[in-house]
């Protein structure tokens, strides 16, 4: 005989499917929200619904967005002539919150990895070059994770970019070697966007 209802087995393994959620903080979070109030509870439910319903990639970066034009490719303010590539749109807020960068954004929705079956065909990488074309372009930062699929990224970026004759450069090594931008603080990640070098 199962202790637990059908629902509440069925929220437990819905938690459970969330990356580095395990049984046991899957069946707290479940327990959290049989406990809480119905609006607290639904307030998350609908949040869930919104971001399914309402979030898509923005058509120029790919950043996620609730129109077809991302907040920061439509403002007008930014420095267009500077574009930084990042693996993911979580990438992205995180530079823009060391407040020191205020060019464009594309976001590649991944990186280089033959051993997963991901190839430069899966990412934006031909967006990003046709982008590139455009004459008021006259910097690619390539901000992808120092790991090895990163750097892998990076240097397959480069060599297709090379031909456009723009300045590509990548950050700075002040990120620790296979460590992910989404974990290293602001003031690291200014000082690698700071520091950034010229690929060869």
């Amino acid at each position: 005989m199962k202790a637990l209802t059908a629902s509440l087995e069925r929220l437990i393994e819905q938690f459970g499917t969330l990356p580095g959620v395990g049984r046991r903080s899957a069946e707290k979070f479940a327990y959290y929200i049989m406990a809480a109030d119905s609006e607290e509870a639904m307030g998350l439910a609908r949040a869930i619904r919104d971001v399914k319903q309402k979030l898509k990639f923005c058509r120029r970066c790919f950043a996620v967005s609730e129109g077809d034009t991302c907040t920061i490719c439509s403002n007008t303010r930014r420095d267009a002539s500077t574009i930084c590539v990042v693996e993911q749109s979580r990438d992205l807020i995180n530079i823009e919150q060391t407040g020191t960068y205020r060019g464009l954004y594309h976001v590649l929705l991944g990186r280089i990895a033959p051993l997963e079956g991901i190839g430069p065909e899966k990412l934006t990488i031909p967006q990003l070059t046709e982008r590139a074309r455009d004459d008021s372009v006259r910097e690619i930062i390539i901000a992808t994770n120092p790991t090895v699929e990163g750097d892998t990224t990076a240097n397959h970026i480069c060599e297709l970019l090379k031909p456009s004759g723009k300045r590509i450069s990548r950050i700075a090594k002040g990120i620790s070697a296979g460590s992910s931008i989404e974990f290293v603080s602001s003031a690291t990640l200014a000082e690698a966007i700071g520091g950034r070098h010229e690929m060869k």
